[in-house]
């Protein structure tokens, strides 16, 4: 069954309670370095490990006096051990050393998570693009029919599209699984580089090669640069459903539930109300990855302006991306397609969708390119003058056999061959095949 809210866990890993979790494992890692390194004694680190805990509520209390989040921490940490072994809670380290490293457990966390969304989604797009591998659909430019197409295509363009999803969130977890227990400017004076790497193995990232007092921000804006851009790959999708669902094309329609209503106006409404709450926070996610971008200019070997906007926009746009995802997944599970009305809508153009296929064929016969295309255009727009003009037998074929200078240059039944939308399938497989389809 498909979830159709963002999930729990994605939540979890931005909540205040999961930030001092991975703080504790942090500082606990650091102590158990240190007794490699014969500056804390084994006693005290087993002290530490049995005893050290944190209420998050103790935390927020102790925060209000001291005005530090970190020492409030460190702080109610150290009332939990309450033995002379506290002195090596936050040993050697500041506290963009616990922020920064723990901030990068979150991205990786997400990332990891964002990475099954998007597999869940192009498993869908897989399984409704084979079933409509051949359904003929008219391609549009500019809004304006052009020629023939198959919604299966659309789909496997789609899919083809969150595999390059796919491949930045993937990028981007391993850029963001950096962490830095490097001291208050970066130089290591105070812990051996050692303990940085003992302490990244475990969590599972790399220590950055050189930091400041911070993991520079290029980092952190890379990867809501990313999820900018999955969010606007979204945005592009819902907005093409949302068009093929307007009462004068309805091509495709998002599925509306028994019960549901779409208008407090008016009872016939049926809305692509999902497609367009998709297409808005589109919108959060770029307006987030601009704030990230300003991050980056930081002064020095630091200040904290990044700081209050970081604890924002980033479980913002990861939980946000993880919902935007889990709705257009139960979105293209349930579409609902209507071919006869793909076949209707592509009857409209009267067949002139055949134009380059004559053009292309006239020049292979010898005519130059402003020869051919002249003849072509031509009855092109006398097509469209005879159904204005209200002749219902209108078609671009019938126009075109009916002048001389086009018919002397084909054989009997040639031309009739090539104006059929057959002619614009015979790819359609290896299309698919080159996306992994």
């Amino acid at each position: 069954m498909i979830q159709r809210y963002s999930r729990p866990a994605m939540r979890e890993i931005w909540t205040e309670q999961r930030k001092l979790e991975i703080w504790l494992q942090i500082e606990l890692l650091a102590a158990e370095a240190l007794v490699a390194e014969k500056i804390v004694p084994r006693g005290d680190f087993a002290i530490l490990k049995s005893r050290a805990a944190f209420e998050l509520e103790r935390c927020k209390e102790l925060e209000k006096t001291l005005n530090h989040d970190v020492i409030a921490f460190t702080t109610c940490v150290a009332e939990h051990i309450n033995h002379q072994a506290s002195r090596w809670v936050h040993f050697g380290l500041t506290s963009s050393d616990i922020v920064d490293t723990a901030f990068a457990v979150q991205m990786v966390q997400s990332a990891d998570l964002l990475i099954e969304g998007v597999e869940a989604l192009r498993k869908v797009i897989a399984r409704r693009a084979r079933e409509h591998q051949f359904t003929p659909c008219i391609g549009r430019s500019h809004g304006i029919h052009a020629e023939p197409t198959t919604f299966g295509l659309k789909l496997a363009l789609m899919y083809d599209e969150f595999g390059r999803a796919l491949d930045r969130l993937r990028r981007v977890r391993e850029v963001a699984g950096v962490g830095k227990i490097s001291g208050a400017v970066g130089t290591s004076a105070h812990l051996s580089p050692r303990v940085e790497a003992f302490i990244c193995r475990k969590l599972g990232l790399r220590p950055a090669p050189i930091a400041t007092q911070v993991v520079q921000r290029d980092i952190h804006a890379e990867y809501m640069g990313a999820l900018a851009v999955i969010g606007a790959s979204l945005e592009r999708w819902a907005t093409e459903f949302r068009h093929l669902q307007r009462t004068e094309v309805l091509e495709a329609e998002e599925f509306f539930a028994k019960g549901q209503k779409g208008s407090s106006a008016m009872p016939h409404k049926r809305n692509p109300i999902t497609f367009e709450r998709i297409t808005g926070l589109a919108r959060v996610l770029r307006g987030n990855a601009t704030a990230a971008l300003e991050n980056v200019a930081l002064w020095h070997e630091r200040d904290i302006s990044h700081s209050s906007v970081e604890r924002i926009i980033f479980p913002d746009s990861c939980t946000l991306l993880d919902y935007m995802l889990s709705l257009m997944t139960r979105m293209i599970d349930g579409l609902i397609v209507y071919p006869e009305n793909m076949k209707r809508n592509m009857g409209l153009s009267l067949g002139m969708w055949n134009s380059q296929t004559v053009l292309l064929a006239l020049i292979r016969k010898g005519l130059t390119r402003e020869q051919a295309y002249e003849r072509v255009q031509r009855n092109a727009m006398l097509t469209w003058q005879s159904k204005h003009a209200g002749d219902a037998g209108a078609d671009f074929l019938k126009q075109l056999l009916s002048d001389p200078e086009v018919a002397e240059h084909f054989a009997a039944g040639e031309l009739q061959k090539l104006c059929s939308v057959d002619f614009h399938y015979k790819q359609v497989r290896a299309r698919f095949k080159s996306v992994g389809l």
